[in-house]
């Protein structure tokens, strides 16, 4: 009976990316004491288990977001979009990161949770924002995003993570030993505070419901602040092989990037990313640690050995169970396989409104630019009184695309679009297509996105045609919302100064 009643009182945790490397290994503590809802875009193929119950969800679409984070106290967000997850995703992480967070956020507040805990990475307090590296402006905005739901927030904020399968660690363990000769650039001799994943770990789990970190960033670190020169040394130790290191200042960032991809087989979405991030010293600051939170135990020597271990466990687990599988019948595409095969499209893209100015009218306003702008004698738009927006080229009777526009799914801050028909459009898959405008929290910043699109044409002659088409539009339409934006700023300093006013044709446009 104390058991029945103790499994009744224990809190539940959305845990997001919980097949992924952080995710799966946090599971493990977190059963010890909580039931785990665990969020996957594939979680269908996982079987619940005792404290676990597995839930799909795409955080591209909010309508998942609010389904999935239901039921829950607290939530983990550990989500990041550096790889691609469409058959062509146009577009950079940096605004696709913003779109996880802003749905991920909402669905938080309308579901009731009561903090979030999110990792992220250490950021130098001497280093201005706009100095930073894509990765890590792109944690801060990730950061300030959550925050803007008023839910709390506990930022926890680490270093290389020291782990078997993660993304910092695997780069410098190949690069050790691949080369016996390693040519070194100014970055290798930039200090910084590694921690073992056990370590990253526990401060996730410590920090849950935690009153004391509730709306604060911890940094967090094991005992060991080294140069990635020293690591790179006493990786070299760990895996008993001698290697020659020379510094070479001359060598940039982005010639390092492109090096250390080839080298190490990495993609370089993940790694150009990462690669650019070295610059900076990512050493917790004593202002952001917490006792029992911040402070790793294991040395980064030990942590190398136990990744490298466990990393071995599981190649011979994996050997042992392709030898089983190979004995029985070839098993047909599961369902998610075959979803992973669609061509499907995301497109996203980031564009500056003028002040004052928001997603619903960013919408409206888009539309109706596509008829007059540099394509005018070739494209036409008209939105009928059934409220669904029809783009047309010349001479087709028939339009290419035709846009719903999604009243119960939009507000000021975000216009969705449902891509219901046109000729352009799959017509078998059109209502899962959409065009969605959604506006960064705290700034004048609109993402524009394209999710989940099925183009009706071949694949080769789409990729190389409309596509290309698409990103020329975006690029001419931010143009065209920059110089409106400087028109708006001029004419409210005349009006200011007393001289001349707003002439009527841009305020109509307006």
């Amino acid at each position: 009976m104390d058991k029945e009643t103790n499994d009744q009182q224990r809190p539940k945790v959305i845990l997001t990316g919980a097949s992924g490397y952080i995710g799966h290994n946090l599971m493990q503590k977190l059963i010890e004491d909580y039931d785990v809802i665990a969020l996957s875009r594939h979680g269908d193929s996982h079987e619940d288990e005792e404290h676990v119950e597995w839930r799909s969800c795409d955080f591209y679409s909010m309508d998942d977001a609010l389904e999935s984070l239901q039921g829950a106290d607290y939530a983990f967000y550990l989500i990041h979009s550096m790889m691609p997850t469409a058959k062509l995703t146009q577009g950079d992480f940096e605004d696709m990161d913003a779109i996880l967070a802003d749905h991920f956020a909402r669905a938080a507040r309308k579901n009731g949770i009561k903090q979030i805990v999110y990792l992220s990475g250490i950021v130098p307090d001497d280093v201005p924002e706009e100095e930073l590296s894509r990765h890590l402006r792109s944690r801060l905005e990730v950061q300030r995003i959550l925050e803007s739901s008023d839910v709390p927030v506990t930022t926890i904020r680490a270093g290389l993570i020291v782990g078997p399968q993660g993304s910092s660690f695997p780069i410098l363990y190949k690069l050790v030993q691949r080369l016996p000769i390693m040519t070194l650039p100014t970055w290798t001799r930039t200090k910084t505070h590694a921690i073992a994943l056990d370590d990253v770990l526990n401060s996730l789990k410590n920090s849950l419901g935690n009153e004391d970190v509730k709306g604060r960033a911890v940094d967090v670190g094991g005992p060991d602040i080294m140069s990635y020169k020293e690591m790179m040394q006493q990786m070299a130790e760990v895996l008993e092989v001698k290697r020659r290191f020379i510094d070479l200042p001359l060598l940039t960032v982005n010639l390092s990037r492109l090096w250390v991809s080839l080298i190490t087989g990495s993609p370089k979405e993940m790694a150009y990313p990462l690669i650019e991030s070295l610059i900076h010293p990512m050493v917790a600051h004593p202002d952001l640690k917490v006792e029992g939170i911040s402070d790793g135990k294991v040395t980064f020597k030990q942590a190398a050995r136990d990744s490298l271990e466990e990393e071995e466990k599981k190649k011979q687990d994996a050997e042992r169970k392709q030898r089983e599988s190979s004995r029985n019948e070839e098993s047909k595409p599961t369902e998610n396989e075959k979803k992973v095969e669609k061509s499907d499209v995301r497109s996203v893209q980031r564009v500056t409104l003028p002040e004052g100015k928001d997603a619903r009218w960013a919408g409206e306003y888009y539309i109706q630019w596509l008829g007059k702008s540099i394509m005018r004698p070739f494209i036409r738009t008209e939105t009928g009184e059934d409220g669904v927006s029809r783009i047309y080229i010349r001479f087709f009777s028939k339009p290419i695309l035709e846009l719903s526009y999604d009243a119960s799914r939009s507000d000021n801050e975000r216009a969705v679009y449902r891509i219901t028909g046109g000729m352009f459009a799959n017509a078998k898959d059109a209502h899962h297509g959409r065009l969605e405008f959604l506006m960064i929290p705290g700034s004048s910043d609109c993402v524009v996105a394209i999710h989940d699109y099925m183009p009706s044409m071949p694949w080769f002659l789409y990729k190389y045609t409309q596509a290309k088409l698409h990103l020329a539009v975006m690029y001419a339409f931010r143009k065209h919302l920059e110089r409106k934006g400087s028109l708006g700023k001029s004419s409210t300093s005349n009006k200011a100064g007393g001289s001349v006013g707003t002439p009527a044709s841009l305020e109509a446009k307006s």
